[in-house]
């Protein structure tokens, strides 16, 4: 791969940066609301407790047509941002991690909504190595490999994206919002509410947080497809966006994620000046985040008046289970059929306006190497993939 992948002398360039919208699992609204509220010079300190990240742009890999259209100021109404949770036992923010989240925030200026997309992290990729060759494995090894540069990389080469900012949390940091938030409401089936027990006796552990059971209710009360409204605490949150032992499995899970974002967003935006003030001193020093400090505050008042829009997951046409695993020598993963196909929705999706768009030669390359090294291409497509969608 190039060295050079962001020109960062061009106009595009510089007017994206002037334009960037602060958007993060726990930067959402928080940000935005202390900075509208509290005044520049308090938050301004405020942020003094976010970890700064200084990536290092050269590493962070985009396709050469990705670039061209780019520096053309063909998409200048929207903004990416990579959300990463990662998958931390110690709390840790740094390299060397699985990031078990990772969803794309498409921030349109346009129509002053917010897209999501999941990346499903075990989606069949091609996630280089260190010194850029190719290594086909599953998409949530790329932050371990390199860290947030390598997993933008990943992104943007496999998805025809030009992402180059990210924020990263933890369980602790999404426990502890959802806790000064005052917890969530969500509706649950039986099935979840036993999962979400027993996942949040480890989350409760690791956020160093009192373990509180839920009371499951007899199956004559809640059986079945049917849901019932529970009250979580933020444990019992962060519990609920780890299932995947129940139908959709990790569709479903990435999709319980969206919804718990959306949540947070929502409710932050209706909290008292109190209640920021202690998100902002307890959880800002739980999160990393590529984004400036001049940016946060010079762009954040976007975000006042940005509503949650459309969410889905990648890759929308898969195949999983058994005879995949066994066609990839035992390897439980996600076969994107085709990549080709799926990055087409994918930019139908994030780009509406678009009608021209066509995968670049790297997506090809790698498109045609996965439906090679799996046995599955156009005509294994199935009629209907599992996008485990929650009914709002």
């Amino acid at each position: 791969m190039s060295k050079k992948r962001v020109n960062k002398k061009s106009k595009a360039y510089k007017r994206r940066r002037r334009r960037r919208i602060i958007f993060g699992i726990e930067l959402v609204a928080l940000l935005v609301l202390g900075t509208a509220l509290f005044g520049f010079a308090y938050v301004n300190s405020k942020l003094d407790k976010v970890e700064n990240d200084d990536l290092d742009y050269s590493k962070i890999g985009v396709n050469q047509s990705v670039i061209k259209a780019t520096e053309e100021n063909t998409r200048t109404g929207t903004e990416l941002v990579a959300l990463v949770g990662l998958d931390s036992r110690d709390n840790s923010l740094a390299s060397g991690i699985q990031s078990d989240t990772m969803i794309v925030a498409c921030v349109d200026h346009d129509s002053k909504s917010i897209r999501l997309v999941s990346l499903y992290r075990d989606t069949w990729l091609n996630v280089f190595t260190k010194d850029g060759q190719n290594r086909y494995t599953k998409c949530n090894a790329a932050y371990n490999i390199g860290g947030p540069e390598h997993m933008l990389t990943m992104m943007n080469k496999n998805l025809d994206l030009n992402i180059t900012e990210y924020a990263a949390v933890n369980f602790k940091a999404l426990t502890e919002v959802i806790n000064k938030l005052d917890g969530l409401d969500i509706d649950l089936t039986r099935e979840e509410l036993i999962h979400l027990n027993n996942y949040n006796k480890e989350t409760s552990k690791i956020a160093g947080v009192e373990y509180e059971e839920i009371e499951v209710p007899d199956k004559s009360e809640l059986d079945g497809a049917q849901t019932m409204t529970f009250h979580l605490n933020g444990s019992q949150s962060v519990s609920y966006t780890r299932i995947r032992a129940t139908a959709g499995n990790d569709f479903r899970r990435a999709a319980r994620q969206r919804l718990v974002i959306g949540k947070i967003m929502e409710k932050a935006k209706s909290a008292d000046l109190p209640t920021l003030n202690k998100i902002m001193d307890t959880v800002f020093p739980m999160i990393k985040t590529s984004l400036s400090k001049q940016e946060i505050l010079k762009m954040g008042m976007n975000l006042l008046s940005y509503n949650m829009g459309e969410q889905t997951g990648f890759p929308f046409d898969h195949l999983e289970g058994a005879n995949v695993t066994k066609a990839m020598d035992g390897n439980d993963c996600v076969i994107p059929v085709t990549l080709e196909t799926n990055v087409v929705k994918l930019h139908n999706f994030l780009f509406p306006a678009e009608t021209d768009y066509q995968p670049s030669a790297e997506v090809m390359e790698y498109s045609n190497h996965i439906i090679e090294e799996s046995g599955y291409g156009e005509d294994s497509i199935p009629s209907s993939s599992e996008t485990g969608e929650i009914p709002q």
